[in-house]
């Protein structure tokens, strides 16, 4: 009878106009889940969690985000399929991932399964993927890609990305491939190797797998999600997971360097402490305002409270059996980046276009929310550092990608600094890459 009722809210649900919402309509809220030191609201449950998808359209013709003032932005490249990240060469050419997840069997089955899936279809996070990396060369320096080139095909989900030398790597949605790469190529033709596998199986709730060097190259640090919100579909299943692996290099061999961290992303290097850093996605439905994601430093052996507690020991009473030996251990993250924004893109600035007080801050792409009420993210912001560390309140960098109806016209997800200095960031349902500049630096506004 229950599962009746549900489906029969379910459906009706579906069938309801989405209400529109200012991305700034609660002030308040969104700087008490930001910071180093956030408001932690007590949990909210509820039999049928929120639901608040902002419906995926496209830009109109000439459309793009608002830059923050001070700024400018430009339509780098345009026509892509779901792009997801970018990479850059050291010769400037930049590498666009489009892609989307694989197939997945077993995740997200039963009637709540089936209604979050049409949702999110509705948010346009339902489609093929391409499985392709796409090389864009600006060539005359104006600001625009003038050359695309399919640089790698036939991949399985591919999102992180990494050069080390002339080895070129992609962390597919299950196994890290190596690839020869030479200066100035514009497509890779010979057969990849694969360095190791990765987590993954027919669940594989977070398939992507984001990827990164250490300095030195001898190691790569690839990201990979948790199987569940909170280990619903049992703790064996998150075996490896919903954690940031650090592989040998040279023989492939992984171990686990961080843990705890429900979905992390955006593995970076912050260029004054050395320390590598993530963006994390948190535990949904304990209300609007919880838990928020965060970006964090990350300690080689540390365990960041997942699934048994959030931002450090707060307990997450749904998750049964507890462990309090490890929430008894489990590290605050550095800064909260406010509920349910989505937070997939991490950078930091290493360029010198920007403003010196931006020096060594981080950017961070935000997705968005589908299951808060307003709504969050929908932005690129920034956040400054001051020896090593985040010093100050998040700044908006890029706004607009939700219009005045609601819809989504596009979905910010990787950032990454240009040859330049300009920020590129990914934009999965407007399908561009937008480029980002100081007002009086941009080559083409």
């Amino acid at each position: 009878m229950r599962n009746h009722l549900l489906l029969a809210i379910s459906i009706g649900a579906l069938a309801l106009p989405l209400a529109a919402c200012n991305e700034a309509s609660d002030p308040t809220v969104a700087e008490q889940t930001f910071g180093p030191s956030p408001t932690l609201p007590a949990p909210q449950s509820s039999l049928i969690p929120t639901i608040n998808v902002a419906p995926a359209t496209s830009w109109p013709q000439g459309g793009k985000p608002t830059a923050a003032n001070g700024m400018a932005v430009n339509a780098f490249a345009t026509g892509l399929e779901h792009p997801r990240t970018v990479y850059v060469l050291p010769n400037g050419d930049v590498l666009v991932a489009e892609t989307n997840a694989p197939p997945k069997p077993d995740d997200g089955k039963g009637i709540r399964g089936w209604v979050q899936k049409q949702f999110m279809k509705r948010a346009g996070a339902v489609t093929p993927s391409a499985n392709r990396i796409t090389l864009l060369r600006d060539a005359d320096g104006d600001g625009v890609a003038e050359f695309k080139s399919a640089f790698l095909e036939n991949l399985n989900s591919p999102f992180g990305m990494v050069l080390v030398g002339e080895d070129f790597y992609v962390a597919n949605s299950d196994a890290i491939m190596k690839f020869p790469y030479h200066e100035g190529d514009t497509k890779i033709t010979a057969a990849g190797t694969k360095l190791c596998d990765l987590p993954a199986g027919t669940i594989n709730h977070h398939w992507t797998k984001d990827l990164t060097a250490s300095p030195d190259g001898s190691k790569l640090y690839a990201t990979v999600g948790s199987n569940s919100n909170i280990a619903e579909n049992g703790i064996e299943a998150e075996q490896d997971r919903a954690a940031v692996l650090e592989v040998d290099r040279a023989s492939g061999k992984w171990r686990v360097f961080a843990s705890g961290l429900r979905n992390p992303n955006g593995p970076s290097f912050q260029p004054q402490s050395g320390a590598l850093w993530v963006a994390v996605n948190e535990r949904d439905e304990l209300g609007n305002d919880l838990v928020p994601d965060y970006m964090t430093s990350v300690q080689d052996g540390g365990f960041y409270g997942w699934p048994y507690s959030y931002f450090g020991q707060h307990v997450d009473t749904r998750v049964q059996p507890q462990r309090p030996d490890l929430v008894a251990k489990a590290i605050v993250p550095d800064y909260a980046l406010g509920a349910h924004t989505a937070s997939l893109g991490l950078v930091f600035n290493t360029g010198k276009l920007f403003p010196e007080s931006m020096a060594g801050g981080a950017f961070i792409g935000q997705h968005g929310s589908w299951n808060r009420k307003p709504r969050a993210g929908y932005k690129v912001i920034f956040v400054p550092f001051a020896d090593g560390k985040p010093s100050g309140k998040p700044q908006d960098i890029l706004t607009g990608f939700l219009n005045d109806s609601g819809d989504a016209q596009g979905r910010p997800v990787g950032v990454r600094i240009d040859k330049q200095g300009a920020l590129l960031v990914a934009d999965d349902v407007g399908n561009a890459v937008w480029r980002v500049t100081p007002q009086a630096k941009s080559a083409s506004n």
